[in-house]
């Protein structure tokens, strides 16, 4: 047989090409998928070091404008006549995601698909007789513990009651604390059943500890912010943290009173935590001290109110602390977690944390022993109060670098330059009713406009993002002036008191209500306005509101049954109750209950109209490089509607924080235009924004799963004056280009 050799040549390469490209075609899979093994978003803000970052990068600066909506999942939950909102970061773990709704109902879905696995009711585990006592508070995350052996748990609040939930049925873990959960009340060192307390940001995990903070009420009548550490599995107190000092521990000299510590309320981590889990420390940022704007019961610099906490994760020690605010009387909490980070310095790595506060500051601190890595500068502030019994601070803390990303100094009788000439006159008309701004300047009975910061921020509790690689942080906050102005209160005694019932219902409005919903009642903010509000409620029903509190509303459970009878016939309107007369009970025995003062409403500085009386922006995104202390890039964020057409960006307040990713981007929901946006991290250009079923008053979270890289953010609503929602919404990039 004679064989043609050039056609067997060319088989042979034929063949041998082939061979080629399919081991190529392998190699590149391989190599893809083990580029895209799927990545968690395991704790709430995505790490224990609270950075909001993912090291992801599928979806990147080329492509991003190519995400669509990969699913959407719907709680079925949202209240619109009560404004519910949810502004939880879900946490992804071995693609399963765990979040919560409106309603505070904890559920699991499939990460990759939206699908549900389970879903738990906090009310189903409740008594009867309980129900109308749950506190329907905002949640902003769950936390997730295992012992790699089967046991799988989700922690999370919801009213009073801290639950375990089993993580892949959604059952109670009935072997923790009290049938699957423990009351928040128990365990603080003082009687508080008639308190106020919850926690609306998840705990963090050490081994088997899961460490917990609170939100308690801001008026005189608040349960001390002590932190705890429960055992994962049986619920009981491992270690506490008193963040207001009893005799004998650090910071306990710094109150005047020597029994502060029984009565006084606050000093609670609110937002969270970070962790340094290989060191053992567990960092704490606090808020501040009750009642939030008159002192003259807590005189001194009230340690540990508005401290970064330092604590050994494992017992609870104190290693090292640092005050933001002496003596606050401004509602100058520490919003957010500091986040972790680390800076290059003369060729050694300074393991650091960066702090971002409500008056626009970031501190920067070793992370290891307290030093702040710039000077930190004591200014002198002004000292006059006329408020009876106020003995303010003569200096407050102010870091000399980084520069703040808010604004520091307002001048009087700026005005929005949007307004029309009628508003404008009516701002400049309630300028001259105001004090002249100062920084620091102290609640008076004329009224101050507070800025930098205000009453919200500044920063929020959203946080800050930080990029490990470019040693980048990104931090979003608001510049809204508000005005605190103190209301002086009479206290009448039971033996002299002989009035009405409606006349006892306003004494005890302005004492436990005003501060919230304003002098006329119409609210503000995130207050409801309580006019007409007999329509809604009836006497069964606003007693039980008294009792449960609702979202920021906290319990008023204490108050006597003929204080809530007082209350209902001023606030209700009742007629029945109009000419009956009322006797006090006597409240000699705790004078701290008796401030001589509250404030006239969480009031914003508005227009007629209700738009912000100052100049924009309104809302920013500032980009930090760390490694030098600049700020690289500061832009406007989001608008407000009525703003969408106007040819400056005037941005927007916002609540909820970024997320920054390998890929190149910046991710940000947070504002009530109902959009959320990628950014480019180097640059601060918009490269992608999207339309959301309702504004996204939340933390994005990033995961992947299968190959897929996707973002998911809760669209709540409810803020500002937006319409709730209940949707959770995934974004990823289509199969054919992944």
């Amino acid at each position: 047989m004679i064989q043609n050799t050039t056609i067997g040549k060319q088989v042979y390469r034929t063949i041998h090409f082939i061979a080629i490209w399919l081991l190529l075609s392998v190699c590149y899979v391989a190599c893809r998928h083990q580029r895209m093994q799927d990545h968690d978003w395991p704790v709430y803000h995505g790490s224990k070091d609270n950075a909001h970052y993912s090291p992801l990068k599928q979806i990147d600066t080329q492509n991003v404008q190519q995400l669509r909506v990969a699913w959407v999942f719907h709680t079925g939950d949202a209240d619109t006549a009560n404004h519910s909102q949810i502004e939880c970061n879900p946490i992804v773990v071995n693609g399963t995601l765990y979040a919560t709704s409106p309603q505070l109902k904890v559920f699991a879905l499939d990460a990759a698909t939206g699908k549900l696995k389970w879903m738990f009711n906090p009310m189903d585990s409740l008594p009867a007789d309980k129900k109308s006592f749950f506190i329907l508070n905002i949640n902003r995350g769950v936390t997730y513990w295992t012992d790699h052996r089967g046991d799988e748990r989700i922690f999370f609040v919801a009213g009073s009651y801290l639950y375990a939930l089993d993580a892949k049925s959604g059952k109670p873990v009935l072997s923790f604390g009290n049938q699957g959960r423990v009351d928040l009340h128990d365990g603080l060192g003082r009687d508080v059943s008639d308190l106020f307390i919850t926690a609306t940001s998840p705990g963090i995990i050490y081994h088997d500890l899961l460490i917990m903070g609170s939100r308690v009420d801001e008026g005189p009548a608040a349960a001390p912010g002590h932190i705890r550490a429960y055992d994962v599995r049986t619920g009981k107190i491992k270690w506490i943290f008193y963040t207001i000092p009893q005799p004998g521990e650090t910071g306990y000299d710094s109150w005047k009173d020597p029994d502060a510590w029984k009565h006084i309320g606050g000093a609670n981590d609110w937002s969270g935590f970070s962790m340094d889990e290989k060191r053992r420390i567990v960092y704490a940022s606090l808020g501040s001290a009750s009642f939030d704007f008159y002192g003259g019961k807590r005189l001194g610099n009230n340690l540990f109110a508005d401290c970064i906490l330092a604590l050994d994760a494992a017992t609870g020690k104190l290693l090292w602390y640092y005050q933001t605010t002496h003596h606050d009387v401004w509602d100058g909490d520490l919003p957010t977690p500091p986040t972790l980070v680390s800076i290059q310095r003369n060729g050694k790595t300074i393991n650091a944390l960066a702090q971002p506060t409500k008056r626009g500051y970031l501190f920067l601190f070793d992370r290891l022993n307290g030093k702040s890595l710039y000077p930190v500068r004591e200014i002198p502030v002004p000292q006059k109060s006329d408020l009876e019994g106020e003995v303010l601070s003569p200096t407050q803390p102010i870091p000399v670098a980084p520069a703040p990303f808010g604004m520091q100094h307002l001048q009087r009788y700026a005005v929005n330059p949007f307004l029309p000439e009628s508003s404008r006159r009516s701002v400049l008309e309630r300028w001259k009713q105001l004090d002249s701004p100062q920084l620091f300047a102290p609640p008076s009975l004329r009224g101050i406009v507070l800025l930098p910061g205000g009453m919200d921020g500044g920063a929020e509790w959203g946080g800050a993002a930080y990029d490990p690689e470019t040693h980048w942080l990104y931090v979003n906050s608001n510049r809204m002036a508000w005005i605190i102005q103190m209301i002086p209160l009479r206290h009448p005694s039971a033996a002299v008191s002989h009035r009405t019932y409606p006349e006892a219902g306003k004494q005890l409005y302005q004492q436990y209500c005003m501060s919230c919903h304003g002098a006329d009642r119409k609210g503000g903010q995130n207050y409801p306005s309580l006019l007409q509000v007999n329509l809604k409620y009836d006497t069964t029903r606003f007693y039980a509101l008294l009792n449960s509190g609702r979202r920021m509303m906290p319990s008023f459970s204490r108050l006597t049954t003929d204080e809530k009878r007082a209350l209902a016939s001023f606030i209700l309107q009742i007629r029945a109750l109009q000419s009956k007369p009322y006797v006090a009970r006597d409240t000699q025995a705790d004078p701290y209950l008796n401030l001589p003062y509250t404030i006239n409403g969480y009031t914003k500085f508005l227009s007629p109209e209700g738009w912000s009386a100052i100049p924009p922006p309104w809302g920013q995104l500032t980009a930090y490089n760390l490694q030098t202390g600049q700020i690289e890039w500061q832009i406007p964020l989001g608008y407000y509607p009525y703003m969408k057409d106007k040819d400056t960006l005037t941005g927007a307040e916002n609540y909820g924080g970024a997320v920054v990713t390998k890929g190149g981007l910046l991710f940000i929901a947070a504002t009530p235009d109902g959009k959320i946006r990628a950014f480019h991290k180097r640059t601060g250009k918009l490269l992608w924004q999207a339309d959301l079923p309702a504004p996204a008053f939340a933390t994005p979270a990033v995961y992947s799963c299968d190959g897929k890289e996707y973002v998911v953010v809760a669209c709540g609503g409810g803020k500002l004056g937006t319409a709730s929602g209940d949707a959770y919404v995934a974004f990823a990039l289509p199969d054919s280009i992944q």
